[in-house]
């Protein structure tokens, strides 16, 4: 059992870890404490290493993207729900590669392995949803899906973003065409 206080700096600490990182994959764990507003033994309690404080921080961002997607198939037809998380999808992937200085390469096996289940499951979830309305082409394949937009989180961000024209092909080509 842990109490709430444990849970709350837990949470902050990933919460400052997060921009943290993203902005500086240099940053250090005290640094990363004091912006959390805890003790280094508070944060070294939680996270024995900056791996672990790593990964826990792109775990947290995996849960948070898969946990979104029976709420946006509530709101909206499933290839705008599709479209949506897949846009929230790729922002996280290019935090995730912004994290990427503060891992060694192990890690970013672990985190591989960690995020591709709960992520197939979700893109299952809202291609399915898609091919039993009749929006989805039948033989639509997460892992393909997932494999397209691969190339979306590597495309420069900015004002030359190219991801939301290529995720617009993608996506086009998911359609059933009648």
């Amino acid at each position: 059992m842990v109490r709430s206080d444990a849970r709350e700096n837990r949470a902050r600490i990933l919460t400052a870890a997060r921009e943290a990182l993203a902005a500086d994959g240099s940053t250090s764990l005290n640094q990363i404490a004091q912006r959390a507003g805890v003790g280094p033994g508070t944060l070294y309690r939680n996270f024995p290493t900056r791996e672990a404080l790593v990964l826990a921080v792109y775990q947290d961002e995996v849960v948070r993207i898969t946990g979104t997607v029976s709420g946006l198939l509530e709101r909206m037809p499933p290839l705008e729900a599709l479209r949506h998380w897949t846009v929230e999808l790729v922002e996280g992937m290019r935090r995730k590669h912004g994290l990427g200085d503060a891992l060694g390469p192990g890690a970013h096996q672990a985190i591989s392995e960690q995020s591709y289940g709960p992520v197939v499951t979700a893109i299952t979830e809202l291609l399915d949803a898609g091919k039993a309305d009749g929006s989805i082409r039948a033989d639509a394949d997460p892992r393909d899906f997932l494999q397209l937009t691969g190339a979306l989180w590597r495309a420069a961000p900015g004002p030359g973003d190219r991801a939301p024209q290529m995720l617009a092909l993608i996506l086009d080509g998911l359609r059933t065409h009648r």
